[in-house]
């Protein structure tokens, strides 16, 4: 992890302005020179900088909470700055000795002989080394020591300007705890405090400092736009600010805490800008520093030349120096993404030597396992031990494992272990045994790897390490499952799954490695527990309903990680029994086979499967996906129609017919969610014709989704002219008109139709139907989901704005159309932004398309659903089947494309 290496030239800097100013002062201004330098020293420990991983790969060992800089606390007299054992504890602290500089800096807190400021501070930053050390008790016990010392600190001992500026920094230590310990609504009423002390100092520098970290903990509740009002708000306080040292560092905390939220453009800006103070100023450090930062963001956005440029130009910046390394670290594991195997094994010898060279800290110990994880995540588990080290003839041939004996691999992580303990840090420890576990399972040595992770699970636990404990019972359930302890593999999948559903929210919504490698790192425990309890051909109840429940919890999971933040209500119960005629059925891709759990009422759970490789599944999809193009022949479509039929339906069909069942709901997974399930084949018909179909993310999503229903009365949006690079929609307009002859409705088109006006007419009518004929896109990534307005794009955090006031008032929209939208090509997880949208919107059911269809055959369509919702007999799924069906007799538009692209999500009864 890059600790904060500005702390030290700040303090550097410090010290030259204070000695500087004492150097021509009077006794009389020594109170004056004190004040000064407190103002100096509480700006900087205000702007709170999050912690960028120091890597690229999956498994990030950092906790990217916020971390409140360490600062030298400024001296009374000459004399007790330079006798203190609080620059001790800090030289401490940046080397990574955190058990050391926390038994430090708790001696001088005890120290009678300092002033009370200084003991206070003292317990302050004892309480970060018990943070970071995962010691919640001393944390909370520190802090809570150095809040009492301010709070009987009389007039005589301090000035009140002294008291506020050392109350803050002791009070954004206080938020950070809380942050950490999951209690970010804590932390933000905290760091609130914190603000208020700083303007009580007329410190605007340190308000904005505080107000960085209240936008974290905002993130971390899910209050997504709250916190990024709060960011752009900061932003431009900022550039009011006169070019300075105290700039540089506020921007780059600004342009990291966007990284961490997602907003990689926002943070390559600000991180720019600080560059741009640093290279005027001249600091070689802060320079590498900030490259660095730019680096982790070049490479969240997949500009992966550029991230290695930066990483390039930080070595040449700091050579020979810890960033170095994790800059070589991070640009050895982009040239393995790239499969540049030649230039990644040139950088490799260079690299085990800098790594085993580094003096024992946590930095040094993170480096070892981030390096041997690089290694391990570009390989694939060998068949038997692993080779010898390859030749530079065999190096794009062999795995990069290999190229290293694996006695040096182990040992890099042994000594890292011993360095750990040496250093009484735990969760270094913890982190390089598990990762040596996982060595192991490349090696197939099972019982190994069961005594490693058990190690790793302890030594974890004991340091309330859930971020990563969660993948230390995941490798103990791999090493029972291969050794035919069945159960005990489920009860350690299980404790993962339990562990991630406790911090996943701190986790996605504060670790950008973490969002950025969900697929690789979250989404594969919940799929290993469900193949695990489906394996059985014959799987219990208790096992079919816990595999249920843990295919709902990994939809939430990735509705969760697609927003960035844990803001999506779920129910504690399913809602699948309100309607008597529904199945519910839940496809699941998983690495051997495809899996179907069918929940039916007052029945029991049933389960079936089609035993063939995710690559197999993945692939027919995505070719009945293109085949849905009408200019391509019928017959490959609906063979492969068929065969995901075969799939998902055939094993259950004479179930349906048996239950009456005229409803089917899905809960769809992976590639699934791109194809239209009504436009599946038995050989005859379409599945359309036989049931109706709505879609959910998930059970548990729907929220208070199933009310009695309103009579028809719509708003009414819509473009029908060219706009910001899109086609002319002209039967957007014969759409309108005709639904407007079924229902009462206000109708807007083109330069009517702004954000703006969208906002007032959604507040001033109670509507329950809210239709946009518009242009859109689903994406998998938020930032590129989007529904055309006239003036402007309207983004999903736009909808949810828009739309807060309904839902606040319990009126939600009852249904919202989205009739000429599409998912991004290309995109194979486009259709998470078409949840996403129906989510936020908070809409009890959204009809949208998956692809942007056929102008008159959309209208047509669109008067024939709502022409069959004047009919109160009929359910919302079922109206759409009726207008589906009748399209589908007509001869012009026969073919799925016209009709099957439109998609029930939600509520399908009412």
């Amino acid at each position: 992890m890059n600790r904060h290496r500005w702390d030290r030239k700040f303090y550097q800097l410090l010290r030259q302005q204070i000695w500087s100013i004492v150097s021509n002062a009077s006794k009389r201004s020594l109170r004056k020179v004190v004040l000064v330098s407190l103002l100096m020293m509480t700006l900087v420990s205000a702007i709170a900088q999050p912690a960028i991983s120091s890597r690229v790969t999956r498994q990030t060992p950092f906790h990217a909470a916020v971390q409140p800089s360490l600062t030298t606390p400024s001296p009374v007299a000459k004399a007790q700055f330079e006798s203190s054992q609080l620059t001790q504890g800090q030289r401490q602290y940046d080397t990574g000795q955190l058990s050391a500089a926390l038994h430090t800096w708790q001696q001088a807190a005890a120290d009678s002989q300092l002033p009370p400021l200084a003991r206070a501070l003292s317990w302050s930053y004892a309480s970060i080394a018990a943070q970071d050390l995962g010691d919640w008790a001393t944390a909370t016990d520190a802090i809570n020591s150095s809040l009492a010392l301010l709070a009987n600190l009389t007039t005589g001992q301090g000035t009140t300007l002294t008291n506020a500026q050392v109350k803050a920094q002791v009070l954004n230590t206080q938020g950070r705890l809380h942050l950490k310990k999951g209690q970010p609504e804590a932390a933000w009423e905290t760091w609130q405090e914190a603000a208020q002390a700083y303007r009580e100092a007329d410190d605007e520098l340190g308000n904005i400092g505080a107000q960085i970290n209240q936008s974290q903990a905002l993130q971390t509740m899910g209050l997504y736009r709250r916190a990024r009002l709060l960011l752009e708000e900061i932003a431009e306080k900022l550039q009011e600010q006169p070019q300075s040292e105290i700039k540089a560092i506020a921007l780059k905390s600004l342009g990291t805490v966007f990284q961490t939220a997602g907003s990689l453009e926002q943070s390559k800006q600000y991180l720019n800008e600080s560059l741009s103070i640093y290279q005027q100023i001249g600091r070689d450090a802060d320079i590498a520093d900030t490259l660095f930062a730019l680096g982790n963001t070049a490479r969240l956005m997949q500009d992966y030349e550029a991230a290695q440029q930066y990483y390039q130009a930080v070595e040449v910046r700091l050579p020979s120096s810890v960033l170095s390394t994790q800059a070589q670290l991070n640009r050895f594991t982009l040239l393995l993404k790239a499969q540049d195997w030649m230039q990644a094994k040139v950088l490799l010898d260079g690299l085990v030597a800098q790594i085993t060279a580094l003096p024992a800290s946590r930095q040094a110990i993170y480096s070892r396992v981030n390096l041997v994880d690089s290694l391990l995540s570009a390989s694939t588990p060998s068949e038997s031990a692993l080779s010898e080290r390859a030749s530079a003839e065999e190096t794009q041939t062999s795995q990069p494992i290999q190229w290293l004996p694996m006695p040096t691999v182990a040992r890099l992580l042994t000594d890292g272990a011993q360095q750990a303990q040496a250093l009484k840090d735990t969760r270094a420890q913890a982190l390089a045994t598990g990762e040596l576990s996982k060595l192991y399972s490349y090696t197939q040595q099972w019982g190994e790897v069961e005594q490693l992770s058990q190690q790793a699970i302890a030594l974890s636990q004991s340091n309330s390490a859930q971020d990563m404990t969660y993948r230390w019972h995941r490798q103990l359930g791999k090493a029972y499952q291969q050794q035919g302890k069945g159960e005990k593999a489920i009860a350690s999948y299980t404790a993962a799954v339990d562990s991630l559903g406790s911090i996943r929210r701190d986790l996605l919504a504060t670790n950008a490695d973490v969002q950025y490698s969900f697929r690789e790192s979250v989404e594969p425990v919940y799929r290993e527990l469900v193949s695990l309890l489906l394996l059985p051909e014959e799987a219990s109840q208790s096992a079919l309903a816990q595999a249920r429940a843990t295919v709902e919890e990994l939809q939430l999971a990735e509705m969760e990680n697609y927003f960035r933040s844990a803001c999506i209500d779920s129910k504690s119960e399913f809602i699948d029994r309100l309607d008597p005629e529904a199945a519910v059925l839940y496809p699941i891709v998983l690495a051997d086979r495809v899996e179907v759990i069918a929940s039916l009422p007052e029945s029991p759970l049933q389960h079936y499967r089609t035993w063939q490789t995710q690559q197999t599944t993945d692939q027919t999809i995505q070719n009945l996906y293109r085949y849905f193009n009408p200019a391509f022949p019928d017959s490959r479509r609906l063979n492969l129609s068929q065969e995901v039929y075969s799939w998902l339906i055939t094993p259950i069909e004479e179930t349906l017919s048996n239950h009456n069942i005229s409803t089917l709901v899905f809960v769809l997974d992976g590639q699934f969610r791109k194809i239209p399930m009504s436009a599946l084949y038995d050989g005859e018909h379409y599945l359309l014709e036989n049931y109706a179909i709505a879609l959910t993310p998930g059970m548990k999503l729907l929220g208070p989704h199933f009310q009695n229903p309103k009579p028809l009365q719509a708003l009414m949006l819509g473009l029908t002219q060219a706009r910001n690079g899109f086609s002319a929609l002209p039967g957007v307009r014969t759409e309108l008109e005709q639904v407007a002859t079924s229902v009462n409705a206000e109708v807007i088109f083109d330069q009517a139709f702004t954000k703006e006006k969208l906002a007032s007419e959604v507040d001033r009518i109670s509507f329950p139907v809210l239709h946009l004929a518009t242009h859109g896109q689903f994406s998998s990534n938020m930032a590129e989901t989007f529904l055309l307005a006239w003036d402007e794009k309207i983004t999903i955090s736009d909808l949810d704005n828009l739309l807060r006031t309904r839902r606040e008032q319990s009126e939600p929209i009852e249904l919202m159309v989205l009739s000429a939208c599409q998912t991004a090509e290309g995109d194979d997880r486009a259709a998470l932004g078409l949840a996403g949208m129906a989510i936020r919107s908070g809409a009890r059911s959204t009809l949208a398309t998956l692809w942007s269809v056929n102008d008159s055959s959309t209208a047509a369509l669109i008067a024939e659903f709502y022409q069959e919702l004047t009919n109160a007999q009929l359910s919302k799924a079922e109206a759409l089947r009726r207008a589906q069906v009748k399209i589908l007799k007509t001869p012009k538009y026969s073919h799925p494309y016209y009709w099957s692209a439109f998609v029930l999500i939600g509520n399908w009864l009412s």
